[in-house]
């Protein structure tokens, strides 16, 4: 049964990424491009290495990230002025907007692969959900 579930939430999950994809591939993002924009609008500014701690990624991957964003001009780069060595990362006004778009993309991609679920079934399965978040966030679990 475990790998009935596993399986199902993998497939799922993926079936969400793709249709984010689709809806991103517009706004010329990637979902990598997408998350790391929402992290920074959200968090903002921020030095790259913290910025690569919030995504749980390695920095130099990090730095293709903001090289695409930064070249689509949804952030920019700027002195720290509290470690002259450094580098913050904040958004552009272009960057909060797509920020808002982002949002509708991910709303229509959910909506789209949970549409055969009745509103109920959906309250359950976010509530379910969100017992799972709950308790990785008090240890239990990775």
């Amino acid at each position: 049964m475990e790998d009935d579930l596993a399986d199902l939430l993998l497939r799922t999950t993926k079936r969400i990424r793709h249709a984010q994809s689709r809806r991103l591939a517009p706004l010329g993002l990637t979902p990598s491009q997408a998350r790391a924009l929402r992290v920074i609008v959200r968090d903002g500014p921020l030095r790259m290495v913290d910025l690569a701690g919030r995504l749980g990624v390695v920095p130099r991957s990090v730095t293709t990230m903001v090289d695409g964003l930064e070249a689509a001009g949804l952030v920019g780069r700027a002195p720290d002025p509290a470690n002259r060595r450094s580098l913050l990362v904040r958004p552009t006004e272009r960057g909060h907007d797509a920020r808002v778009r982002m949002a509708e993309a991910r709303r229509a991609a959910v909506e789209e692969v949970l549409a055969p679920l009745s509103a109920d079934q959906r309250r359950a399965l976010r509530d379910l959900l969100a017992v799972i978040d709950e308790a990785r966030d008090c240890g239990h679990g990775a």
